[in-house]
Parts: structure tokens; sequence; C-alpha cells
């Protein structure tokens, strides 16, 4: 077993400012060098980019995180283009990842599941005051996020369904943090996944604070909506974008489903715990569960986890919305994994 842990870090401000400060915290941070070194030789066929048609893209969809890239660019001295490769979340390779989300009226619960080599270990706390909605939840590539919650209770996770069939477009990373930091409702939110372009085959998994929960099966082709409170990595619609195996993910899916949690406590362990065969140790395989994150629209409330069968932490994102900053400063854990998250040591 090896201990992990997630940063937590919080800020209140524009969004150029945000960029700025993430700047200056990952100047003492190996997860830049770290992930220099695991994209080494990549660049060139995963960074290639059309710099006016990304920035129109940001203006249409989230002017506020192109402004925050450009804090990231400044604090870092990086150019535009370069900062656009590093945390734009449009046109890079993503690898594959497992992943299931359950969710009812009260409370999404989310396994992330996929290899330590690749997380960031970053838990954010961002009040935008020039635009967009205050959100909380794991980053992805700095600026995205795997998954989380918005000021109005507005809850996300996503699932990777296949990288086959691929288009340009903005990653499962970035979307998701587009939905949550400008959509109040599920509607707003399945507007946006019809509207904007798609890289990758993602389920997109939102409950709001109504207590509904839908799953958008969203790919560079189509995106079709069900409802439904159970997603793992195969589709239900656009069954021709599924991948050819999928017993894993029908067995998780399957588990899920014979369940029935009895208040949210029970929903989270349902996810948490190992003696109900959703929770993966499948890490060498990018298929291990890396963090379970549970959201609470009604209580505004956040848990967060890394590891099996453990007491999550809470965050009270009501009171922080109130201006009481979180004394949590990092979120630890043990993982069945001899690799830390790139954050904790230079690789």
């Amino acid at each position: 077993m090896r201990q992990v842990y997630s940063d937590v870090y919080q800020f209140r401000g524009s969004h150029y400012d945000f960029g700025f400060r993430q700047g200056e915290w990952l100047r003492n941070s190996p997860i830049l060098a770290n992930r220099d070194k695991q994209w080494e030789g990549k660049r060139a066929r995963h960074f290639i980019i059309d710099f006016d048609e990304i920035k129109s893209m940001f203006d249409r969809f989230s002017p506020g995180i192109w402004d925050e890239i450009r804090g990231l660019a400044d604090a870092l001295d990086l150019s535009m283009e370069t900062a656009i490769q590093n945390f734009g979340g449009y046109y890079l390779e993503f690898g594959k990842s497992g992943c299931s989300i359950y969710t009812n009226e009260h409370v999404l619960v989310r396994n992330y599941d996929s290899d330590p080599v690749a997380y960031e270990g970053r838990y954010m706390l961002y009040q935008p005051t020039d635009g967009g909605y205050a959100t909380i939840g794991p980053s992805m590539q700095i600026t995205g996020r795997t998954d989380g919650m918005n000021e109005h209770g507005l809850s996300m996770g996503y699932n990777f369904i296949n990288r086959v069939g691929s288009d340009t477009g903005f990653l499962c990373n970035m979307i998701g943090r587009m939905i949550l930091e400008n959509s109040r409702t599920i509607e707003e939110a399945i507007d946006l996944l019809k509207n904007i372009p798609h890289r990758r085959a993602f389920s997109y998994v939102l409950l709001d604070s109504s207590g509904r929960s839908v799953v958008a099966e969203a790919s560079a082709r189509d995106v079709k909506v069900r409802e439904g409170n159970i997603s793992t990595n195969h589709f239900h619609k656009l069954t021709e974008e599924n991948r050819y195996r999928m017993d894993d993910s029908l067995g998780r899916y399957q588990a899920m489903e014979d369940a029935v949690p009895e208040d949210i406590y029970s929903s989270y362990q349902l996810l948490n715990n190992t003696d109900k065969q959703v929770f993966s140790y499948k890490y060498g395989a990018w298929a291990g569960t890396i963090h379970t994150a549970a959201y609470l629209p009604e209580k505004k409330q956040a848990w967060f986890t890394h590891g099996a069968d453990r007491l999550p932490m809470l965050f009270n994102f009501e009171d922080w919305l109130n201006g009481e900053d979180t004394k949590a400063r990092k979120v630890k854990g043990y993982i069945d994994s001899p690799h830390p998250f790139v954050n904790m040591e230079y690789q």
C-alpha cells in the first residue's frame, strides 16, 4: 500500500488572478516537470492546435477560462500557444480509464478509476468574481475537473467510453469544468453538451438540486440523453460507439443496479467499500480507483477520499460560499499501487 494525498487549494477572485495564483503554486510543485517527462516525444503528434479556432471556442463557451490560462501563462512565463497546449483541454491525448457513477435524488457518488502516475492530486475550491459559478472538485490538466459541484448544486461526473473515432474538440475534463462553471440546471448543461465539440466518447452524469439525474452520452458525432442513475464505461443509446470488450463495465453496472442503498452514506459505501464489487484495484491497467467523491446538492456538501473502505473528508461548500475558508490542506489516503501521484515527488 502506498500513502497518497491531494493538496487542497481555495481561491476567490477573477479568472486571470486565479490562473496567475495557480502558476505560482505550480512553480513549487513537481506536477509540470513530471508531466513534461510523461509527454516527452508525444507533442508533435498530439499537440496540433489552431490558436484562433481554440480562442473562438473559449470566447463562445467559457471566456473566463481563457483568462485563467492567460494568468497561468504569465505566471509561468509561457507563450499562450504553449499554455493552451498544456492547459487548454483541447485536442490532447487522453489515457483510457474506468470509472463508475451512482446517483439518487440526494447524492452523486463517483469512483475515478485511472493510474496514479497521471493523477494531479489537486482539490480545488474556486469562486469567480468576474462571471461564472463557484465550483468544488478535483482538477485534471490543471484547468479541467474530473467531477464536481457548483454553487447551485449541479453535480457532474463522466465515464470514458472510447478513443476510436475521435475528432477535433474539447476533452472531458475541460467540458466538465465548463458545465459546472456555466450551467445552473441540467437543461443548461445538456444544451452546452449538444453544442460543444467533443474529442472523445464519454458519458456525462448530471444531478441537480431538484433531484433529477440524467446521463448524456456524447461523442464527436452525436449526443443523446437518457434518464438514469447509473453509468460505467458503455453507452446505452449510442451503442455503435462502444468498445468490443465491456465485461468489466457491465459487471460494475450490474453491481450498482442490484444494490439498494438505504441512505446517503450507504450510497457512498456502494462505490468505496471493496465488498460491493465496484471499487477497482486495476491500477496497472489504468482502471484502479484513485478517488471516491460524493456530492450532496441539497446540503451543498462534497465528500472526498483516496483508497478503499475509508471515511470521506467532508467539505461544507455552503459555508465556504459564505466566506468561511476550509482548514483542510491535504486529503490523505492509501492505494494498492507503488506509484505516487504527480504532485508528490519528482519522478
